[in-house]
């Protein structure tokens, strides 16, 4: 029954993700040392779901390992500057047999479907070809790179038609020139390129590299495009994750609402990027996702959901949906990517100059986050602008959360008159007021 009542719960919980992200187009970029890893099928795995969910996937796949290897069987030692590889004659051709061959296993992977599933005979169909044109990189600071090209242009309309048909599309990092010169190029340049041409809803590398932190140690979970420049500047990052972190910057410049580096270490990371709150990797968005706001009637669902489960258990008093959309401009919400994660009223009773804070409530799985103190704040300045000099609470189990944060213990006598005839003698709720 456990069980049951935690699947249900996790349904719920998704299910808000699921909607937003079918039709969406995500990029999801990982490297050869992935492939090394053993971790490709479970990665296959995980991308099929994405796509039965109506989700259009382009893949884009690194091959640094595997044409080191090639390089060693030849006897060739490898060069790199600045993280990027000085690709010769015979660097290019071990790049096309490790780009080869890691297509064969991409596609091998992806034709075993979902395994003990519905879905364990299902037609999932790869499509590759010449869908990047590049150029060389040149000489940079006296630096040769020789075959090593960046992305010029990418066939996003012939890639838009493929991912319409329900197939996916596989980028190799290698692109050719309109003479028909090939060129090496990195895995996260194609991705950049493919996610900014695409106009990508997501670009998601999963990497080799740990989860992402500070200076003081601390994960970075979500970042900003200018907070991602920030911390670059520093110099403090290992220099695998700067550069996944400067092409995050690069595809968010481009219009790429949303990049995720992701470690692959992480069973399911994937997955748990995308549909949990915090995810397990660092994202770098456009925009600041989170927003604490005065609610509109738009939020009246999200509201709704939220505090269901408390009023079911009695801890709030139950609302109707058609009374909280006429009192919807007393409510606040905290939203993160469009999914509502905490909400609180503000009631006014002007003559007294005294406001009460109702309904504050978060959603279970983010309690720890400290949006709730950040939502008492709000509705504080919420109250002070209004010009109430204290605020009120009733409350009939969290009544050492709001003490701890100023309130004191008052009784019914202290509540403005018309709040005091409201009052529910039944619930016997405790009253207490802060202080603006």
């Amino acid at each position: 029954m456990e069980n049951s009542v935690q699947f249900v719960h996790w349904l719920r919980s998704v299910a808000p993700y699921i909607h937003a992200f079918r039709g969406k187009t995500f990029v999801v970029a990982f490297p050869g040392e992935l492939v090394m890893a053993g971790a490709l099928p479970v990665l296959a795995q995980d991308l099929s779901l994405l796509h039965a969910l109506g989700i259009r996937i382009v893949i884009v796949h690194g091959s640094r390992p595997q044409v080191a290897e090639q390089l060693a069987l030849r006897n060739v030692e490898g060069h790199f500057h600045n993280g990027i590889r000085i690709t010769d004659i015979a660097g290019l051709e071990c790049s096309k047999e490790a780009a080869g061959e890691l297509r064969l296993d991409i596609e091998a992977a992806f034709s075993q479907g979902l395994p003990n599933t519905p879905m364990a005979h299902s037609a999932i169909r790869i499509i590759s070809g010449n869908f990047v044109t590049a150029k060389p990189i040149g000489i940079v600071n006296g630096v040769d790179f020789q075959l090593t090209g960046v992305a010029r242009k990418v066939a996003y309309d012939t890639i838009h038609t493929i991912l319409e048909a329900g197939n996916l599309v596989l980028l190799s990092p290698l692109g050719f020139s309109p003479t028909g010169e090939a060129f090496n190029l990195t895995m996260e340049d194609v991705a950049v390129s493919a996610a900014t041409a695409l106009r990508a809803d997501k670009l998601i590398f999963i990497s080799e590299t740990p989860m992402m932190v500070d200076q003081d140690g601390d994960e970075i979970r979500e970042l900003s495009f200018i907070q991602a420049e920030q911390e670059l500047k520093h110099s403090y990052l290992p220099a695998d994750s700067a550069f996944y972190l400067e092409h995050a910057i690069k595809a968010s410049r481009g219009g790429v609402p949303r990049i995720h580096i992701v470690p692959y270490q992480t069973d399911g990371s994937a997955l748990l990027e995308l549909f949990t709150h915090d995810g397990v990797g660092t994202m770098v968005s456009s925009e600041n996702l989170e927003s604490l706001r005065e609610a509109t009637i738009e939020d009246v669902g999200g509201i709704i959901k939220l505090i269901e489960p408390l009023e079911a258990d009695g801890t709030l008093v139950k609302r109707g949906r058609e009374l909280l959309e006429r009192e919807i401009n007393y409510f606040s919400v905290i939203e993160h990517d469009g999914v509502i994660f905490g909400c609180a009223a503000l009631y006014p009773f002007p003559f007294e100059k005294m406001g009460e804070m109702a309904c504050l409530t978060v959603n279970p799985e983010v309690q720890s986050q400290g949006d709730g103190e950040r939502i008492l704040k709000h509705m504080e300045k919420r109250a002070r602008r209004a010009g109430f000099h204290s605020l009120f609470v009733l409350t009939t189990r969290t009544a050492h959360w709001f003490l701890k944060r100023g309130f004191v213990s008052a009784t019914v006598d202290d509540l403005p008159k018309d709040r005091q005839q409201m009052y529910n003698w039944q619930r016997k709720s405790l009253v207490l007021i802060k202080q603006l």
